[in-house]
C-alpha cells in the first residue's frame, strides 16, 4: 500500500498580517473601553513612537511594542488597498 503525504503550505506574510490585525484590534477595543479616542491614539502612536499614546489597560502598550510600526503601516496600507482597489 502505497501512502501519499501533501505538504502543507504555510505562509508566514499571512500570519503576520492576521497576528497584527489581532492585536490591533485588542488595542482599539481596549482604548475604547477606557474611553478614548482608539483611532486617534493609535495614530499618535505610529507617528510619533511614543508609547504614552497607547494605554497600558488589558496589556495593549505592550501588546502593540511587540510589533514593527512600520510593519503596521505596511499591513494596513496592505488591507486598504484590497478592500479599495
Amino acid at each position: 500500500m502505497s501512502k501519499v503525504e501533501h505538504t502543507s503550505l504555510y505562509d508566514i506574510a499571512e500570519f503576520d498580517e492576521q497576528e497584527v490585525h489581532e492585536i490591533l484590534n485588542e488595542v482599539y477595543t481596549s482604548l475604547t473601553d477606557r474611553g478614548y479616542n482608539a483611532t486617534n491614539q493609535i495614530v499618535g502612536y505610529l507617528i510619533s513612537g511614543d508609547p504614552g499614546y497607547i494605554s497600558s489597560y488589558n496589556d495593549s502598550r505592550n501588546k502593540i511594542q511587540q510589533i514593527d510600526r512600520a510593519k503596521i503601516v505596511e499591513i494596513l496600507l496592505s488591507s486598504f488597498q484590497k478592500n479599495n482597489l
